[in-house]
């Protein structure tokens, strides 16, 4: 017996109320209810309108270089919701992200933003992977731009001679950064290093040392 055709009009019906009733995106990494509360919202209650100034809205920690004092030779400077408050519901950011001869900006997402990047100094290898596992990568130079698609893993290094330095806008107010190495091998608590063990396939003696030089470092 053939089942009988859906008609056109339920299944309009259908996609205009999953539309409708799909979960908003996520602006800030946990949003834990608090049942007793009557405020429900995803993101910052906002401060009322009569205290509102123009400092809300204005940031200056990105005109000059960062101070690059990490081991990977880089630092990022952002200028999102939690230093310019204005940018509350807005779902845009920016950071500046400098880098030392041989710095690096390690593989790392960003779970709620695409990202684009321009070059304002120096040159730098840049690259994605795709849920593919496909490397999409090149060099860009001063005045050039590269972008980042949301949530895929991407990385960028300096290998010139020189300082560079790079500025990037994302849209989101919160982006959120996850970088590889320290979300598996420095989380708290720690992932079981049978679990990482098993994924890189190495040994749990070489997982406590990479977890220990970690741990040493950030």
């Amino acid at each position: 017996m053939a089942t009988p055709a859906v008609p056109l009009s339920l299944l309009l019906l259908f996609a205009i109320l999953s539309n409708t009733f799909a979960d908003p995106d996520l602006l800030q990494d946990t949003c834990v209810a608090d049942l007793s509360s009557g405020v429900t919202i995803n993101g910052f209650v906002c401060k009322p309108s009569n205290n509102v100034t123009a400092n809300d809205f204005f940031f200056d920690g990105l005109k000059n270089p960062g101070q690059i004092i990490s081991p990977l030779g880089s630092v990022v400077t952002p200028a999102n919701v939690l230093n310019i408050t204005g940018l509350n519901t807005l779902g845009v950011s920016l950071a500046r992200v400098d880098f030392a001869p041989g710095g690096v900006n390690p593989p790392h997402t960003h779970p709620r933003a695409t990202e684009i990047i321009f070059v304002l100094e120096g040159e730098l290898e840049v690259g994605f992977i795709t849920t593919a596992n496909v490397l999409i990568s090149r060099t860009i130079m001063v005045g050039e731009v590269f972008t980042f698609p949301k949530g895929l893993v991407h990385f960028q290094i300096n290998n010139g001679a020189g300082n560079a330095a790079i500025l990037a806008a994302l849209n989101s107010q919160l982006p959120g950064t996850q970088a590889i190495a320290v979300t598996l091998f420095a989380a708290s608590p720690p992932v079981p290093d049978n679990v990482l063990a098993k994924a890189f396939q190495i040994g749990t003696m070489e997982v406590d040392n990479i977890k220990s030089g970690l741990a040493s470092k950030y």
